[in-house]
């Protein structure tokens, strides 16, 4: 094979990568309309990557997706430039699908907020691309904000930016600090689609008039895709998707030959076979749609039908000339959680519900298939898997999502994924940033030292606002966010990324409260409930219906306490002269999918319908679960 490459002058592929809420999905619809790729007569929503109803209910980007822009404008010199332009997840759970992305792409658009500025998620996505040895264009975004520091945010980044380049210069000594450091940087409001090479005003809009300046600097500073033009073909299967009419989509990069619709090729599998298989539609993105291409060149992102056992990280190759590409490594999951059928005694209730043991199992096989960074294991029973991932979020997000489309499931608390180091347990750590108004320091302060944090570093920008810095163990962040959100009032910002394994830092405790639980079946009344408001907060409202050993709400002592949420007011004769005032009944506290598994304690288990969450113990019948705690007590 020759050393001799060529390069694509062409075609661009670059990652936007930042922190969650920092506005790549923003920027990308700017980039989008600019560059007309929506027809005159479409409706054009906001956000259109977030695409799926968990992204844009939350705001975040969970699954990385590409687009292509064509540029034609004034850098592009007369011709047509093909940018596929890959938006990324801005949260470290999702790492899987920022390390997929960053194998289809030659360069990334680090994005920060002229506010907030570097935050552990943009640490965590940055060091990935500079891993890869991947070029950087750094933006600024939002400098039209009131409480923009730009200069500081630009400081702050480089810092980073040096900072990470030391640190992976001792693993990789032939890094090139000079070209890491040489990094241009852009000034952008995405909301209103304007950018700069000149630093604005804090707070003042960019001086560009659209986005020209960032579609130079792409241009100019990102690599076109090198290939060697006498080489074999070799396109490497970075994502999946499916249609209702060709069956599963294989999303690929080609980085070598030419790939043909009806072409037939070496399927190279992840078990090491060699599999011919032919190539029935091939399909290049256009905008956001898809549309049928006869052939496809190197460097370009497209999407082939035909193959239907095909995963990620597999390569699809000359069958005369087999040379697969090496398989996409990511990091190891760190948060486990079981997941089995429902077996509390309201199953099977939702009409159409899938309750089986087998239906829950082909799901997390077929979520294996798309999803890299989580793994899924047996456990002592037949109906339970335990499935482990980056963090509770992405474990949540995959039962939010099976929840939807009809499942019943029992989901346990959230566990961490130890290692055993010369003879020592070790776990999962976490680098965590948090910025809070002042008056709230020592209350998170005191917060994060009950669950083993131990603080870095904390500074004061003179706003009104300190941002502290821990190492944690990943242990005590299960749970902490609704605490640390009832402590500040819902004003602080706490964002983290794995930061290695240490010792076992010792027993922490979650939940100074115990649980409110019911002691026998029944529909709750409000007659218990007025009786026993006093005791603490309730999850239940009158009239649902409960089971023994069902949690009813939260106790305001430490201990679990029995409960009858069932109690009826016994009726005579006579009239009261003190009848029940229902109007001092204070309201339930709903909690959401996220906080129900926050909220479990190590007994407890979240109960999961497509109609309701609730929150039990594992073990059900009190007397059980007395002689269980006693046996537990003497080991």
């Amino acid at each position: 094979m020759t050393t001799s490459t060529a390069r694509r002058a062409d075609l661009r592929n670059v990652a936007i990568v930042a922190h969650v809420d920092h506005g790549k999905t923003t920027i990308v619809d700017a980039m989008l309309q600019q560059t007309n790729a929506f027809s005159a007569h479409g409706e054009v929503e906001e956000r259109v990557m977030d695409s799926g109803d968990l992204e844009r209910e939350k705001g975040i980007t969970i699954l990385a997706k590409n687009t292509t822009v064509f540029y034609d404008g004034p850098s592009a010199h007369g011709e047509t430039i093909t940018i596929n332009v890959i938006d990324t997840p801005g949260h470290a759970d999702f790492g899987g699908e920022v390390e997929r992305g960053l194998s289809m792409v030659d360069g990334v658009v680090l994005l920060v907020d002229a506010s907030e500025g570097p935050l552990p998620q943009t640490r965590f996505v940055l060091r990935k691309a500079l891993e890869a040895k991947l070029p950087v264009i750094l933006v600024v975004n939002k400098v039209d904000r009131p409480d923009a520091r730009i200069e500081e945010v630009v400081g702050e980044s480089m810092d980073l930016l040096l900072g990470l380049a030391s640190d992976i210069a001792e693993d990789e000594p032939d890094l090139d600090l000079d070209a890491v450091l040489d990094v241009p940087v852009v000034y952008a409001s995405g909301r209103a689609g304007r950018a700069s090479l000149e630093q604005p005003e804090n707070g003042a809009l960019p001086e560009g008039e659209d986005l020209e300046p960032l579609f130079r600097t792409i241009i100019e500073r990102i690599p076109a895709p090198s290939y060697d033009p006498e080489g074999v073909l070799q396109a490497h299967v970075t994502n999946l998707d499916a249609s209702p009419f060709l069956g599963r989509l294989a999303l690929l990069r080609i980085f070598n030959g030419t790939l043909k619709k009806g072409q037939t090729v070496a399927w190279a599998r992840a078990d090491g076979q060699l599999k011919n298989v032919r190539i029935s539609e091939l399909l290049a993105t256009k905008g956001l749609e898809r549309v049928p291409a006869e052939s496809a060149g190197p460097g370009e992102i497209v999407a082939v039908a035909g193959i239907e056992d095909i995963t990620i990280g597999e390569t699809l190759t000359d069958p005369e000339d087999p040379r697969p590409l090496p398989r996409i490594t990511v990091d190891d999951p760190a948060i486990s959680m079981t997941i089995g059928i429902n077996t509390s005694p309201l199953a099977g209730r939702v009409k159409g519900a899938k309750v089986t043991a087998r239906q829950v199992k082909d799901r997390l096989d077929k979520e294996l298939i798309g999803n890299v960074s989580i793994k899924v294991l047996p456990t002592e029973r037949p109906d339970a898997w335990e499935v482990q991932g980056r963090g509770e979020l992405a474990l949540a997000i995959l039962v939010e999502q099976m929840r939807r489309e009809g499942f019943e499931l029992t989901a346990g608390k959230p566990q961490v994924v130890t290692r055993t180091v010369d003879g020592k347990v070790h776990e999962p750590y976490e680098h965590m940033t948090i910025d809070v108004p002042e008056e709230y320091l020592g209350a998170v302060t005191q917060l994060m030292a009950a669950r083993k944090g131990r603080m870095e570093g904390m500074s004061n920008h003179g706003t009104g606002w300190v941002r502290m810095e821990f190492r944690v163990p990943s242990r005590g962040l299960i749970g902490f966010r609704t605490r640390f959100l009832t402590e500040t009032r819902g004003a602080g910002i706490a964002s983290s990324y794995a930061d290695g394994y240490e010792p076992w830092a010792g027993e922490i405790e979650y939940r100074t409260n115990g649980s409110l639980v019911a002691d026998r079946a029944g529909a709750v009344t409000p007659f218990a409930m007025i009786n026993l408001q006093e005791r603490g907060t309730f999850f239940v409202e009158p009239t649902s219906e409960v089971y023994e050993g069902m949690i009813v709400g939260e106790n305001s002592r430490a201990d679990d306490m029995d409960v009858n949420i069932t109690k009826e007011k016994k009726l005579t004769n006579m009239r009261s002269s003190t009848a029940d005032s229902f109007e001092n009944l204070t309201p339930p506290k709903k909690l959401t999918l996220e906080e129900s598994l926050e909220f479990a304690r190590e007994d407890e288990c979240v109960e999961v319908t497509p109609e309701a969450i609730r929150i039990r113990k594992v073990i059900l019948d009190a007397n059980d679960r007395l002689k269980a705690n006693r046996a537990r007590a003497r080991a």
